[in-house]
């Protein structure tokens, strides 16, 4: 797909790997819509930042768990740009959810935005982009969708959910809608690593270093444009699931044979 003069349609679009991903979008030509719950304040100046680079950009306040929500949502984006050629399913909520638990909400305020705000979202776009003929629908996943991590149940699931919904929606969808998953690994440190944390997950990859959101949007951009694949993902973590095969220290640590990283 070419991406000039594109409308994207990306949840969590407003801040970190979200904003990477809309603003690349904007640079390669495409209007961005800009899904937030909270954060009005970055959604505005990521808005103000897509604008300068030629594009039009639309903030659109949503809870993606709510389907009414999301379907006001893709009102407003259509009132403004006619169709939704590409979504990005990127929103998350990173919360603890340890099993068994008596918080049931936890699970859900997770579980919910990870699978049914990303089912709202294609359910919402994909019939104008059937409609029209194409349309490109993208999932970011990350590890966790394959290697489950302690005390994060609802969070590895709901991502295992989501590269499921990818397959499924793939079937659903073709030929004229193509749908597939970025998976990241460690590309942007959360403010409350240490500096040894952070360099420790950075060993446990084959590059030996951190990627950058810009690295995952960058992925997002070539399963876009590249119109021959569907149904796939591609791990942008640097080696970092093969990594504990290196020769050293991986190997010997048995906490990472358990499957177990520092959260992040």
């Amino acid at each position: 797909m070419e991406l000039k003069g594109k409308t994207a349609l990306v949840t969590g679009g407003a801040h970190r790997v979200g904003k990477a991903i809309t603003l690349a979008l904007a640079r390669a030509g495409a209007n961005v819509v800009i899904n937030y719950y909270a954060s009005a304040s970055a959604a505005q100046e990521t808005a103000a930042e897509a604008r300068s680079l030629g594009v039009d950009a639309l903030p659109v306040q949503a809870d993606i768990s709510d389907p009414q929500q999301v379907e006001a949502m893709v009102s407003a984006a259509k009132d403004r740009f006619g169709a939704i050629d590409i979504l990005v399913n990127n929103a998350s909520r990173f919360e603890k959810t340890p099993f068994p638990t008596e918080d049931i909400e936890a699970w859900h305020r997770v579980a919910d935005i990870l699978i049914h705000g990303s089912f709202y979202c294609a359910n919402a776009v994909a019939p104008m982009m059937l409609e029209r003929g194409e349309g490109v629908i993208i999932n970011i996943l990350d590890t966790a969708a394959w290697n489950p991590w302690p005390g994060f149940a609802a969070h590895c699931v709901g991502k295992a959910a989501l590269w499921a919904l990818t397959r499924q929606l793939a079937l659903e969808l073709a030929p004229a809608v193509r749908v597939n998953a970025v998976a990241p690994g460690p590309v942007l440190p959360p403010s409350y690593l240490t500096p040894a944390q952070i360099q420790q997950i950075a060993h446990r990859t084959l590059l030996g270093r951190w990627g950058t959101p810009e690295d995952v949007a960058e992925a997002v951009l070539f399963l876009i444009r590249v119109d021959y694949i569907t149904g796939e993902v591609i791990w942008v973590d640097g080696g970092e699931r093969w990594a504990r095969y290196k020769r050293g220290t991986l190997n010997e640590d048995p906490a990472y044979r358990a499957g177990r990283r520092p959260t992040g």
